[in-house]
């Protein structure tokens, strides 16, 4: 069997944008509903969300077949939980609270083989179709997309720094702990925050990456296209699930 190919790191490096759904449920079937809609990708958050491993296998053979690209968010910068992810077959990941090159070089470290990384050797797992593809451990470094978090006033400063790793292939601004960081708790929005964040995304475009960030405002996530970044997440499973029960409860309450 072919080695699978990274499709949303592929469109990444042509220079195409890139817009998401973040999944926070749990659910394959909320998983596989949303693949159906059509988003160039689904992120299956392991963070802030009762989402066990299993739950992401689950969600990862839901979205399989599907043109959107899954990608999952560790809880952590954590060798060992990386590991288990990329052999579920988990080819982008982001790992949240990366402050500083050394944080950086510990997750790049994590998603390669030997001798440039320490990712442990599975011979029969999900990510090689459990021993089918000939080749896997020729090409699996060169699929894997990693996507590193910056959420802190001091990571926005050390992006140049982040950026200069080698293996680093999007830096992902997160707004909600940058806001609180700031002293702008629940104000993601806030003209400080937009301020600092579109610094950012100058700074990582200079240095070569691919900026990303969360928009679930639809003129916002517009204007940090605008503003070059080229991986957005435009809404959640739970925002959509909750924006409409309110809608439709207070309708008839």
């Amino acid at each position: 069997m072919d080695m699978p190919i990274n499709k949303l790191k592929k469109n990444l490096l042509q220079g195409k944008n890139q817009f998401g759904c973040w999944l926070s449920l749990g659910s394959g079937a909320v998983a596989e509903t949303c693949a159906w809609a059509g988003f160039d990708w689904l992120l299956i958050d392991t963070e802030h969300s009762p989402t066990e491993i299993s739950e992401v296998h689950h969600q990862l053979q839901a979205i399989h077949g599907h043109e959107t690209s899954p990608i999952v968010r560790a809880y952590w910068n954590d060798t060992v939980f990386i590991k288990r992810l990329l052999d579920l077959g988990v080819q982008t990941l982001l790992i949240p609270y990366v402050e500083n090159a050394e944080e950086a070089k510990n997750a790049v470290a994590a998603v390669k083989y030997p001798p440039k990384g320490s990712r442990g050797v599975s011979g029969f797992s999900r990510a090689n179709f459990y021993g089918r593809v000939g080749d896997y451990f020729a090409h699996a470094d060169n699929e894997i997309c990693l996507m590193l978090q910056v959420e802190s006033v001091t990571a926005i400063k050390n992006i140049p720094e982040i950026a200069a790793i080698e293996g680093v292939d999007v830096i992902f601004i997160g707004p909600a702990d940058l806001a609180a960081d700031m002293g702008f708790l629940g104000q993601p929005r806030h003209p400080e925050v937009k301020k600092i964040m579109r610094e950012a995304i100058k700074t990582i475009r200079s240095a070569g990456k691919v900026a990303a960030t969360l928009a679930f405002v639809e003129e916002d996530a517009k204007a940090w296209v605008d503003e070059g970044a080229q991986l957005v997440a435009v809404t959640s499973d739970m925002s959509m699930l909750t924006g409409q029960a309110n809608k439709i409860a207070k309708r008839f309450g």
